[in-house]
């Protein structure tokens, strides 16, 4: 299993007013999508996120965003490692992804840009 990159999670209130600051700081254009009721704008590293209260509290649980190569190999490795898979792999608008714990109890998103097989 590959780390490809990290994606910090930033949760909102407004969205709109947060993309400008973060286009500014990261050199790029957001990237928009919704996603189970959730308002995200992907800028360079940062995931930002705005939506319902009670999302916003799940997602707030997860650390960060971890970009691999293969979500099926990574929750391979997890699971040998002691992980516990939380979801996933599922679709998701990049690609796949799955939830895990790791054993010291921080909850990580893994992600890959391959499409369901």
């Amino acid at each position: 299993m590959e780390i490809l990159g990290t994606t910090l999670r930033i949760c909102v209130e407004d969205l709109e007013a947060s993309v400008p600051f973060y286009e500014r700081l990261a050199g790029s254009r957001a990237v928009r999508f919704e996603r189970g009721g959730v308002s995200v704008a992907a800028v360079g590293c940062f995931l930002l996120m705005s939506g319902p209260a009670q999302e916003l509290e799940v997602l707030r649980k997860v650390a960060a965003t971890i970009a691999v190569e293969d979500v099926e190999e990574t929750r391979d490795v997890l699971s040998a490692s002691g992980a516990h898979i939380v979801a996933g792999p599922l679709p998701s608008p990049a690609g796949r992804n799955l939830i895990a714990m790791h054993p010291d109890g921080s909850i990580f998103e893994y992600a890959d840009r391959r499409t369901a097989t």
